[in-house]
């Protein structure tokens, strides 16, 4: 006869084993003791052997109970760690937070907010994946992704875009660069000279997408750098000029030998979302992190 054993079950070998006798294990496993005898008798006449030795005081486990203590000891934690992870998930203490970041300089933005929240959501399993690789909204609507950062907001069903800060991007040149006399900088001005820029798409950077494309300019070149340290190093070294987020350039310092200039006379103004599921908008962990990126924002920007 084949065996059904459940978790009860195992529980219960468990209890007595414990407690050394019915009564008490009764009461911790919150039945009555006639309930908890018969559904020892139950697993026994399902083993067809004695599982306990109740001629003992405290109540024993015979060799074939000691095996299924045994096997108790092995199901029961992973059964109750799982039951922990769900507990967790259903609260809002723990879950994924996979992120694509569509802004490249974002990077060294979010890592002190991801610093904070590992602390805060040591439950959370975080992730990120650089959303310039891939299109990221498909993947947040598939659901391969959980939040995306960009500054492109879209109408797209079952997405909402909360709003993190603003920011501006800003000329950066050489002090001694003949543009560092400008008040403000135009896409003309753009005209003949070599532009340094993150390894992107043109669509994704802000000064091809909000002024070159635009007014249909080309700057001379184009020269990429993966890092802000090192295009802030080329700038100051007038081997080009760049275009970066104001933020950016003030939390680098990388040194005193260039300048920044508004670009147009208005200048420009774009704004940051974070993009989620509307269904993980109300997630506590959710909430947290666009929280404490809207803090770290008012803190670059010195607010």
């Amino acid at each position: 006869m084949k065996m059904h054993i459940e978790f009860r079950h195992l529980r219960t070998v468990r209890a007595i084993h414990e407690c050394g006798g019915l009564a008490r294990a009764a009461e911790q496993l919150n039945i009555t003791q006639s309930a908890l005898s018969h559904q020892v008798k139950g697993l026994e006449e399902q083993a067809g052997v004695e599982l306990f030795v109740r001629r003992s005081k405290p109540m024993k486990l015979s060799a074939a109970g000691l095996r299924l203590l045994r096997l108790a000891n092995q199901v029961l934690p992973e059964v109750e760690k799982l039951e922990a992870e769900f507990n967790g998930l259903r609260d809002g203490r723990s879950g994924r937070l996979h992120i694509a970041i569509e802004c490249h300089a974002c990077f060294e933005w979010l890592f002190p907010v991801l610093e904070q929240f590992r602390k805060d959501w040591p439950d959370v399993d975080v992730d990120i994946r650089p959303g310039l690789a891939f299109d990221a909204m498909p993947a947040l609507q598939k659901e391969e992704v959980d939040l995306v950062v960009s500054s492109d907001p879209e109408n797209l069903n079952g997405v909402s875009f909360s709003h993190l800060f603003d920011y501006a991007p800003v000329f950066v040149a050489s002090a001694n660069h003949p543009l560092a006399q400008k008040s403000w900088i135009d896409a003309e001005d753009f005209r003949g000279e070599t532009l340094i820029t993150y390894p992107v798409e043109r669509s994704r950077l802000d000064v091809f997408s909000q002024l070159l494309t635009p007014a249909k300019v080309e700057p001379g070149s184009v020269r990429q750098a993966e890092l802000t340290a090192v295009i802030l190093l080329l700038v100051a070294s007038n081997r080009g000029v760049s275009v970066l987020p104001d933020w950016v350039v003030r939390e680098v310092k990388y040194s005193s030998d260039y300048v920044t200039r508004p670009l147009t006379n208005q200048g420009l103004t774009r704004q940051l979302f974070a993009a989620t599921r509307d269904e993980d908008l109300e997630k506590p962990y959710m909430q947290d992190l666009i929280r404490l990126a809207g803090k770290e924002a008012r803190r670059l920007q010195g607010a």
